[in-house]
């Protein structure tokens, strides 16, 4: 019981309850009114359960109550003896949770992301020696890097319909084996020429742009609403630990085996996992072999409808983009994924070059200086998504909790940078970077999962349209620094610059998101459920 009461809350598993109280609660009475055992033996009260012999508006607060979800199967009644069935969903207990099915595709995807991240920062450090081989300038370092966003800005779109229609599995099992192809590629790209180089960055971003659809995808279909802000937070901090992993471990294996070695033992992984991915996962619950019937049970129950329903539509349809866009929720999803975009590229670009050029460290030094902040950013990102299931369960809104995830992931960052700007050590620098990163991680629980929330049906496309947005956030941050920092001579400007912008975001997203469904279909304004 101790330790129920001291992990229920953030593992969602609440405590045994074994209490009379809590028994008649269960059996249909509110807290300070008669249990019906004590009715029938004392003589007070009415022997119909229609009436509890007090006023009203005694009774709505109670009725009110009893609408959370009873959190046994069945519990021993204090005055009787018996045994109790209860109805409606229970929780998951930390360790069912952590050993289900559900949880181990998210795991999986978690390694995509982390393939993901790692095949894309590799370029950020293997630019440094590329541009000193071919005499490359700050601004045209920064085309090549920005080379990638190109392709990704192509994809998300069209990805997130594939997604939709298709599902998540699928796609991104296609994404991550083409991606990986133009990983290993990269070398002999790189050999030939630089418009072959460039194609091969495109390709990259081309396959990467259905990554997050297609885990948006995978998480709603296997995980209840109660549950998705932590399955993106694990999914998401193998996102942020492939950016560490590559930022380590590319300088040391370029070290022994020349510039383009990480190139091809990533895209090697990248094949590996797809084999895995194939035979070991489904698309569905329904359709996974080894998944228990109480797991199943669980997820259908917590969702309100069967697992089995969980279909993709007849045909493809041309989503309602105009509808979708007179909105202005979906404005906030858009400028929201836009700015993380910008600050996320901006930094995963230019770190290692800011602390080479800035503090004059040699380029594995620049590569641990700048890998901290994403494994900050992987941890801080499961305990927002585990803080924001938290929140929900206990009673609040999920507008209030996006909102706050949100004001948390930018306002952080904007402060931070300020802090960076001014910083006079490579450690004191990196403390600072590291503080940035890891508090936008908070984003993960604020507009990424709010893709899901505000229109469900295209979860997809509107996730492509705030992805596409981001995309050409991403190039001109990355691009302007380039151009920015060569004409400036200096980072601090544009490091203002992005602060403020985040400043301004965080009002933006205050003003205008919300966490219920908008009118799309003719279903609005129903308040996503924790359940």
């Amino acid at each position: 019981m101790i330790l129920g009461l001291a992990t229920g809350r953030l593992f969602s598993c609440p405590p045994f309850v074994s209490s009379a109280r809590d028994d008649t609660i269960r059996r249909g009475a509110a807290p300070g009114l008669p249990s019906p055992s004590a009715r029938s033996s004392d003589g007070d009260g009415l022997r119909s359960g229609r009436s509890w012999g007090v006023p009203p508006r005694r009774v709505a607060p109670a009725i009110r109550r009893l609408a959370a979800p009873p959190a046994r199967v069945s519990a021993k009644n204090g005055a009787s003896g018996e045994f109790l069935e209860e109805s409606g969903p229970r929780n998951a207990s930390f360790l069912e949770f952590l050993t289900s099915e559900r949880v181990k595709v998210v795991a999986m995807l978690g390694l995509a992301l982390a393939l993901c991240n790692a095949d894309r920062v590799v370029m950020s450090v293997a630019i440094v020696p590329l541009s000193r081989a071919h005499g490359w300038t700050q601004s045209f370092s920064g085309i090549v890097q920005s080379s990638f966003l190109w392709g990704y800005l192509m994809s998300p779109i069209v990805g997130g319909a594939l997604v939709d229609y298709y599902g998540g599995k699928l796609v991104m099992a296609w994404g991550v084996a083409l991606w990986s192809l133009a990983t290993f590629l990269t070398p002999w790209a790189a050999e030939t020429s630089l418009w072959t180089l460039l194609a091969m960055r495109v390709l990259l971003g081309v396959a990467e742009g259905v990554a997050l659809p297609s885990m948006n995808n995978m998480v709603s279909r296997w995980f209840p609403r109660s549950e998705r802000s932590r399955a993106v937070g694990i999914a998401m901090a193998g996102f942020q630990l492939g950016s560490a992993a590559g930022l380590l471990i590319s300088p040391i294996i370029m070290s022994r085996t020349g510039v383009f070695g990480p190139f091809i033992i990533f895209g090697l992984f990248g094949f590996l996992w797809v084999l895995v991915w194939a035979s070991a996962t489904s698309s569905t619950p329904e359709r996974h072999p080894q998944i228990s019937k109480s797991e199943l049970d669980y997820i259908g129950q917590r969702e309100k409808q069967p697992v089995s329903k969980m279909k993709k539509p007849e045909k493809i349809k041309i989503p309602p983009f105009k509808k979708l866009l007179s909105k202005l929720p979906t404005w906030a999803l858009i400028f929201a994924n836009s700015m993380h975009s910008w600050g996320y590229f901006v930094i995963l670009s230019w770190m290692p070059i800011y602390f080479n050029t800035v503090y004059r460290v040699d380029l594995r030094q620049a590569a641990w200086f700048s890998a901290l902040p994403w494994v900050m950013m992987a941890v801080l990102g499961y305990f927002a998504g585990a803080w924001s299931d938290m929140l929900i369960q206990n009673g609040f809104s999920v507008t209030f909790t996006r909102k706050i995830m949100q004001s948390i992931g930018f306002l952080g960052p904007g402060v931070s940078l300020l802090g960076l700007n001014v910083a006079k050590s490579p450690s004191v620098a990196s403390s600072w970077l590291t503080a940035a990163v890891g508090l936008s991680s908070f984003s993960h629980a604020g507009f990424l999962v709010n893709l899901q929330e505000v229109a469900p049906q295209y979860a997809g496309v509107l996730h492509g349209m705030s992805n596409t947005a981001g995309t050409v956030a991403a190039i001109m941050g990355t691009v302007g620094a380039g151009f920015f920092v060569e004409r400036m001579g200096s980072f601090r400007g544009f490091l203002i610059l992005t602060s403020l912008l985040y400043f301004i975001s965080t009002l933006f997203w205050d003003l205008f998101a919300t966490g219920e469904r908008i009118d799309i279909d003719g279903a609005a304004g129903e308040e996503s459920s924790p359940n």
